[in-house]
C-alpha cells in the first residue's frame, strides 16, 4: 500500500476512539490503538522508521473497529494482539486476554461471557474485571431472563431446565415467553451494555428496596452490592477497572527486561507488604528494529536506545494484567513507551514509578537480573522444550482419571501456567461409568478437544498436553486428539518409573532435572484434583442418596447420571424428578423429604 492509498482510506474511518489493523490477505499485520483513528492511520502515510514503512509496503488494507472509549480501544488492542499475533507488534506468549459479552447471532440470542466471539455475534467489552462481568451478566439474566445454553441443549426442548426453576431464563425453548417478548429483552439488554446503565440498575433498585421493607435485609444487602458493580460497570472508562486499595502500597510488581534479538524477558517480582513473595520470568516476541509502540508514538524524552524495552513493557503491561490483579504499585526500569497505558494504570490507581536510588533501585536490579538469566541457569520451561524438541511450553494442561471398580469415574483437567497452576483454568468432567482407564481418558480429552474447536472453552489453546500414565493412556488421548482434530502435542509421565513417553520415544531424566519437576507438578495436581472429585461423589452417593427410601443401587446411578450429582437433584424439580425413569411420586416425596 502507497502514501496515497493510506490518505484515501484515512479518510473514509471516522474521528473516534479504536482498533485498527494492517492486513496482508488474511495476515494481520500490526495491529493499533487511537484516539482518532482517522488522524493515527493518516500518520502512516509518512513512516517513522524502515520497519514501519516495510510494513505499510506489505499491507494491502486496512480494518478497523470502533469503540466507546480510549482505555477501551487500548484493551481490544491487547485481546487483538493475542488472537492474531501480528508479526509488527510486541507479543506476550500468555494466555491471558480479556473478557468479552457477547449476545450470539440467533433467533432466540444467547448472553454469554467469552474470549474468543463469534464474527456474527453482537459484542461488548473488552473488561478488565471478570468478577464483575459476570456479577452483571448474572442480574441481566435474572432481571430479563436471557438464556445462557447452547444451541444444541436449547433445540429440541419438551419442557425448562433447572434455569428457569431457578429464575435465571424465562424458556423460550417451550414457550414459556414468545419470540418477540424475548427479543424485547434481549434489546434491553443490549442497552445495558451500549450505556443505559439505568436499564438495569433500577428493577435492582426497586427489588433492594422491596426486601428492605419485607426485612428481608440479608436479600437487601446482597442486591445493594449487585447495584453498586452495575453503576461502576460503565465508570472509569467503560468497564469494570479495578482501583488500588485504601491500605497503601500492600501489593507491588516489579518488572524488569532483557533483550536478546527479536526476543524478550520480562521478570517480575512480587512483593507483598514489603516481603518479596513470588517471582516469574515471561518470554516476547518484538519485532526487528523496532522503534517505538506505533507509528507517530514517542518515548516522551526517554533515550532513542531505550525504545525497544520501552516498547516491551508497553506491551507487556496491557497483556500480562489481562484478568489478573492489577498492583497498588509497579516499578519499573524505565517509562512504558506508550503514555495511554501509563493512563490507563494510573486511572486504575496503580502507581507508575521509575526509582533511581534506594531500596526501589536495588528491586530493579535485581528484576533485571533475573530477566537476563538464559535457559541453563533453572528455566525449566526452557530446558524442557529444548529436551523435547517443541516450542517453550508456557501453558501445560494435565490430565487423570479416577473411579472405583468403574463407579463415580470422573476426570480432571488442570492448568499451569509458566510452570505455576493456575486453578481458574481447572475443569472437572464426570464421565461414563465403565473400568476402562483408556476409555476414560480417551473421553477426557476428546471432551476438552470438542470444546476448544467450537470455542465453547473459554481458555486459550494449551502449548502441551500432559497425560497421568503410560503408553495405554498416552495412545488413547492421542486417538481423541486425532478424531477431533486438535493439534496439540501430548506426551505422557508414567507413575513409579517417572519416565516421560511421547509419540516418538521414552525419556529416563535424572531425579532432580528440573524439566521433569514441572512435568511431576503439574501430573500430581491433576491426580489430586481427580482424587478429589472422584471422594466428592463417592461420599455424596453414600451419605446423602442411600438413605432415601425407594432409591436402591440403579435408581441412584439414574439420577447421578441425569443430574450429575446429589446437590444437583436436591435442587432439581419435582417434574424433573418425575423425568427419571423408575422415579414415581412416592420416590419423589421420599428425595424431597430427605434432601
Amino acid at each position: 500500500m502507497d502514501a496515497a492509498g493510506v490518505r484515501d482510506r484515512a479518510g473514509e474511518l471516522p474521528r473516534e476512539p479504536g482498533v485498527y489493523q494492517f492486513q496482508a490477505g488474511d495476515a494481520v499485520l500490526y495491529v493499533g490503538k487511537a484516539v482518532d483513528l482517522r488522524d493515527r492511520v493518516a500518520s502512516y502515510a509518512d513512516p517513522r522508521s524502515r520497519r514501519v514503512r516495510r510494513m505499510v509496503e506489505s499491507a494491502d488494507a486496512i480494518d478497523f473497529a470502533v469503540t466507546d472509549t480510549e482505555t477501551q480501544a487500548l484493551l481490544l488492542e491487547a485481546n487483538l494482539i493475542k488472537r492474531h499475533a501480528p508479526r509488527y507488534n510486541v507479543r506476550l506468549k500468555d494466555d491471558k486476554s480479556y473478557p468479552l459479552v457477547q449476545f450470539t447471532d440467533h433467533p432466540i440470542p444467547r448472553i454469554e461471557i467469552t474470549r474468543d466471539p463469534a464474527d456474527s455475534a453482537t459484542v461488548f467489552g473488552p473488561f478488565t474485571d471478570k468478577g464483575d462481568v459476570e456479577t452483571v451478566v448474572k442480574a441481566i439474566r435474572e432481571t430479563y431472563g436471557l438464556r445462557g445454553c447452547s444451541d444444541h441443549k436449547y433445540r429440541g426442548r419438551d419442557r425448562p431446565c433447572l434455569d428457569y426453576e431457578m429464575g435465571l431464563c424465562s424458556a423460550p425453548c417451550t414457550g414459556e415467553i414468545d419470540a418477540a417478548s424475548y427479543r424485547e429483552d434481549v434489546e434491553s439488554a443490549v442497552r445495558f451494555f451500549e450505556g443505559e446503565a439505568g436499564v438495569l440498575a433500577d428493577p435492582i433498585r426497586r427489588e433492594m428496596d422491596a426486601a428492605a421493607q419485607e426485612a428481608a435485609f440479608e436479600r437487601a444487602a446482597h442486591l445493594r452490592d449487585r447495584l453498586s458493580v452495575v453503576e461502576a460497570f460503565h465508570g472509569g472508562g467503560g468497564e469494570a477497572v479495578q482501583s488500588g486499595t485504601d491500605a497503601g502500597e500492600q501489593h507491588v510488581d516489579v518488572l524488569g527486561v532483557a533483550l536478546e534479538g527479536t526476543t524478550a524477558t520480562v521478570a517480575r517480582l512480587h512483593s507483598d507488604r514489603g516481603q518479596l513473595v513470588d517471582r516469574s520470568r515471561h518470554r516476547l516476541d518484538v519485532p526487528e528494529s523496532s522503534e517505538g509502540a506505533e507509528a507517530g508514538a514517542t518515548t516522551d524524552g526517554d533515550p532513542p536506545e531505550a525504545s525497544r524495552s520501552a516498547d516491551v513493557l508497553a506491551a507487556f503491561l496491557t497483556q500480562y494484567y489481562a484478568e489478573r490483579e492489577l498492583p497498588d504499585a509497579v516499578l519499573l526500569p524505565e517509562r512504558p513507551s506508550d503514555s495511554e497505558v501509563r493512563e490507563w494504570l494510573e486511572a486504575a490507581g496503580v502507581a507508575v514509578r521509575v526509582p533511581g536510588a534506594g531500596r526501589e533501585a536495588k528491586l530493579i536490579d535485581l528484576a533485571l537480573k533475573n530477566a537476563r538469566k538464559g535457559p541453563e541457569r533453572g528455566d525449566e520451561l526452557g530446558i524442557l522444550a529444548d529436551a523435547l524438541g517443541i516450542d517453550r511450553p508456557e501453558r501445560i494442561e494435565g490430565f487423570d482419571v479416577s473411579h472405583a471398580g468403574g463407579r463415580a469415574a470422573v476426570g480432571s483437567n488442570v492448568r499451569f501456567v509458566d510452570g505455576s497452576a493456575e486453578k481458574s483454568g481447572y475443569r472437572r468432567k464426570r464421565l461414563s461409568d465403565r473400568n476402562d482407564d483408556y476409555a476414560n481418558m480417551r473421553e477426557l480429552v476428546s471432551w476438552r478437544a470438542t470444546r476448544a474447536l467450537e470455542g465453547r472453552d473459554d481458555r486459550s489453546d494449551p502449548d502441551l498436553l500432559l497425560i497421568d500414565g503410560g503408553d495405554g493412556q498416552l495412545g488413547a488421548a492421542l486417538d481423541a486428539l486425532e478424531a477431533t482434530g486438535w493439534e496439540v502435542p501430548a506426551i505422557a509421565l508414567a507413575k513409579e518409573s517417572e519416565l516421560v513417553i511421547t509419540p516418538e520415544r521414552t525419556y529416563d531424566w535424572p531425579d532432580d532435572a528440573p524439566h521433569l519437576h514441572v512435568l511431576q507438578r503439574v501430573r500430581d495436581e491433576a491426580h489430586r484434583f481427580a482424587v478429589q472429585y472422584h471422594q466428592t461423589l463417592r461420599d455424596d452417593v453414600s451419605t446423602a442418596l442411600d438413605g432415601v427410601p425407594g432409591v436402591g443401587p440403579e435408581r441412584r446411578k439414574r439420577l447421578l447420571r441425569r443430574f450429575g450429582s446429589v446437590e444437583n437433584v436436591r435442587a432439581a424439580s419435582r417434574d424433573d424428578l418425575l423425568d427419571v425413569p423408575g422415579v414415581g411420586d412416592r420416590t419423589a416425596d421420599a428425595i424431597e423429604e430427605r434432601l
